[in-house]
């Protein structure tokens, strides 16, 4: 069944030599004037630098994203329990605004929070919301009447673990969704580290960890089809040892065989690619196929992860953020489950040297049908600014424009004024608030409020939006593959769970068409295995297709 939401008529113009779209922050115009918690601003201990995570749902199925922030804590808070920062759920107005709707949809939670990730898990068409903690882990389950209720009573309840981020996909094919949560390091509030040899940068005492620090191993949760999750961390083969930080999730079909795999970007240790079986096991091959290390065999410190075409190949190439004092990864999708460094060649290692990236997306900013590359930075350490050390803990974000030649421009200072603010970012989100065609971006920051940048282009290539509804499959469809022709480009786009950092972008799949005014064939394959063709699809609109049943 194909179903019409909303055709927005827009005018095909071409770009300019040169010319990129403009981006204008307009979170204290649209209402999100909350600020994000995060410790103490001298960042003593390293929970203090690492919460932001964000999530772009519509949970009033209105057809118009909205919007949700997890909050962070700080010790002295943790340790009285007396902590008073709460995540918050925005809905969009449709007007530009958000209203805070958190207290009414009772999904205020006031852990330490970490990252969040979205998905249908008992498939009654509502979004529903998990959220990682430092300490136990929450599902909230929607209502469908703008009312959420948390369930409290899975294997996650009692795990005090440090959870980082998190994603759902169906491994095994049935219809419903799993879990993948990474797990951090084992922290003590009472009792935190302070001092030793892992606890100095460029010989300057800052805070402790990762390296140095117990880790915990990360989990994943079967979801059983009767509302309930269990555990199977160890049955399913995705048990790791105990030195490893896990940070980064995204699940993909990376190597198109129809099943979705896991990828988890891990922090000063080797990254893991677990690849799905399809019977309903995972095998860890990251080492084999390229992507644990980066081309000088050195692992790095990995923080957010998106898996996207970005040469139009047909496959998805992987983008990976690192420390500072090295390089973000980009690794070129070679095809029969191997990947190939790219970074210093694509033009994206020497720009990121001194930053600390974390958010990451794949996204077609001008429409060209090329997808370009944003990433948002900000260091850990305070400390940094004492010192001609050649980095900063606040700094500018990234914006790179893909030339379709398998190189990326750094366009950051053509990307208007929203790009020219200097904070101290975590979690990337893409998605079009406002329903124009035109990609807008949410960008979190330590100790301040979010910015959602608008994309303010005025001369726009034509696009398509197509949200998919799965029946036999999930129903948030993650783990589909479209793909789109069109004039002489043909892309790929994949519905995704988690990435970036800590968050979950908007599910709806954003094609940039350039010129095009009409989609020759648009192709879908679904979770399930089954394949759905539509000819002749008009651009400038947005689709909602569902999935045809056997």
């Amino acid at each position: 069944m194909l179903t019409v939401l909303l055709t927005v008529a827009m005018a095909i113009g071409s770009e300019t030599p040169g010319e990129f779209p403009t981006f204008e922050n307009v979170s204290l115009k649209a209402g999100l004037t909350t600020k994000m918690t995060s410790g103490d601003p001298n960042k003593p201990f390293i929970p203090e630098s690492m919460s932001g995570g964000a999530a772009f749902l519509d949970f009033d199925k209105d057809g118009w994203i909205d919007l949700y922030l997890v909050d962070g804590s700080s010790i002295e808070a943790e340790v009285k329990g007396n902590n008073t920062a709460t995540n918050q759920l925005y809905r969009n107005n449709k007007d530009g605004t958000f209203s805070d709707v958190t207290a009414k949809a009772g999904v205020g939670d006031r852990s330490w929070g970490n990252g969040v990730c979205i998905g249908d898990v008992n498939n009654d068409g509502w979004d529903d919301i998990f959220v990682t903690n430092i300490g136990p882990n929450l599902l909230y389950l929607n209502n469908g009447d703008g009312t959420f209720t948390e369930k409290g009573t899975d294997t996650w309840a009692t795990d005090n673990s440090w959870s980082s981020s998190c994603g759902f996909g169906d491994y095994d094919k049935d219809g419903d969704l799993d879990l993948y949560v990474s797990n951090y390091v084992k922290f003590n509030m009472h009792n935190p580290p302070v001092g030793g040899p892992m606890c100095v940068y460029r010989g300057v005492k800052v805070q402790c960890g990762p390296r140095g620090e117990p880790s915990q191993g990360d989990r994943f949760y079967e979801n059983t089809g009767d509302g309930t999750f269990i555990e199977k961390t160890q049955e399913v083969g995705v048990e790791q040892p105990e030195t490893y930080y896990g940070l980064g999730v995204i699940w993909a079909d990376y190597d198109d065989d129809g099943d979705v795999d896991i990828f988890v970007a891990n922090d000063s240790v080797p990254n893991f690619l677990f690849q799905n079986n399809g019977d309903g096991t995972f095998f860890e091959m990251g080492l084999l196929a390229g992507v644990s290390f980066n081309e000088d065999g050195r692992e790095q410190a990995g923080m957010g992860v998106d898996f996207s075409d970005f040469d139009n190949d047909g496959d998805l190439d992987l983008a990976i953020t690192n420390f500072s004092d090295d390089h973000n990864t980009l690794y070129m999708n070679e095809g029969q489950g191997r990947f190939i460094d790219v970074t210093y060649r694509a033009g994206l290692g020497d720009p990121s040297w001194q930053r600390l990236g974390w958010g990451v997306a794949f996204v077609d900013l001008d429409l060209d049908g090329w997808k370009d590359l944003v990433i948002v930075n900000g260091h850990v350490y305070p400390e940094v600014d004492n010192y001609e050390i050649g980095t900063a803990f606040k700094q500018p974000n990234f914006v790179f424009r893909n030339l379709g030649n398998g190189q990326f421009q750094q366009v950051t200072k053509l990307a208007g004024s929203g790009f020219s603010e200097i904070r101290n970012s975590r979690a990337l989100l893409t998605g079009d608030v406002n329903n124009d065609g035109r990609v807008d971006l949410l960008i979190t920051n330590l100790d301040e409020e979010p910015s959602l940048l608008l994309n303010t282009a005025k001369s726009m290539n034509n696009w398509l939006i197509v949200k998919l509804v799965g029946t036999t499959s999930n129903r948030s469809a993650i783990g589909a593959r479209v793909v789109v022709e069109a004039g002489d480009l043909t892309q790929v786009r994949a519905v995704k769970g988690g990435g970036g950092y800590q968050s979950q972008s908007d599910f709806r799949l954003h094609f940039g068409m350039g010129q095009n005014s009409v989609v020759k064939k648009l192709s879908i394959k679904w979770p399930s295995g089954t394949t759905q063709v539509l000819e002749n699809v008009s651009t400038g609109q947005i689709l909602t297709i569902e999935e045809e049943k056997n």
